[in-house]
């Protein structure tokens, strides 16, 4: 039996494209109100609207989560202006693959920034109201759910920095859950497949032609898929923690 998110605060990072903007959405569906946090203010203010218009509410926040007062500041404004938070979607990513060897060096550093420090930040700043939240009518139990990726289990040939970030992430996660999970905050992992979004748009040329024969003739996720999940996770009732869910496509072996 689902739980819906009335009366509940939401942030999700990511949110102006893929699936941050359809987490949004689907936690709108539920009944929380959203806050909405990515750099692209103009797609921000289109998916706020598209919210409210079919009877939500969203506050769009345009941040660079890799700056730690800009992530921090996002986490602030959610509570002032929105009364709490009781949801994180920790969604907010880069995939930048190719050989390690002659890698520019600011591709590593930039999913550094983004994948690990950038949702650290979040995380940090966030946990005191989740905690709070978790004290509190109506749910009384709060949810901190990081995306990372299959890439996060298995690492292969030409990902390594990536696998490096988003094993760190569920390695942070789990600690995370150690620690909260008895005064109900509870932390998920999702490790999504191959998703048909932007986030191969910022791999070079030629990476990406490599990406494109590995997955062809394989039906990808949508980011509605991975919304679902998420959905899923944070309607659960208070005694139930989904603590890790992986999510491929049928066709995808590896």
């Amino acid at each position: 039996m689902a739980d819906r998110l009335d009366g509940t605060v939401a942030l999700v990072t990511g949110a102006s494209s893929g699936i941050g903007e359809a987490a949004a959405r689907a936690l709108a569906f539920q009944g929380a109100t959203v806050a909405i946090a990515a750099r692209r203010k103009d797609r921000l203010d289109e998916l706020a609207a598209s919210i409210e218009g079919d009877g939500g509410r969203a506050l769009a926040i345009e941040t660079d989560v890799t700056d730690r007062e800009q992530a921090t500041a996002a986490v602030q404004r959610t509570v002032a202006e929105l009364g709490r938070l009781d949801t994180v979607i920790n969604n907010a990513g880069v995939m930048l693959l190719g050989p390690i060897q002659d890698a520019p060096i600011e591709e590593w550093e930039r999913m550094i920034a983004l994948n690990l420090n950038g949702l650290l930040y979040v995380a940090h700043a966030a946990m005191p109201h989740l905690l709070k939240a978790a004290e509190q009518e109506p749910r009384r139990v709060a949810d901190l759910v990081n995306i990372s990726s299959v890439a996060g289990r298995v690492a292969r040939l030409g990902s390594g920095v990536y696998n490096l970030t988003k094993h760190g992430v569920g390695a942070f996660s789990e600690s995370a859950r150690q620690e909260f999970t008895e005064r109900h905050v509870r932390v998920s992992l999702v490790e999504p497949g191959a998703v048909s979004t932007e986030l191969s748009d910022h791999v070079r040329e030629e990476v990406r032609e490599q990406m494109m024969k590995r997955f062809a003739g394989i039906e990808r996720l949508e980011a509605q898929d991975i919304a679902d999940a998420i959905a899923y996770i944070v309607t659960r009732p208070r005694h139930v923690a989904v603590n890790e869910l992986l999510i491929r496509p049928t066709e995808q072996t590896g």
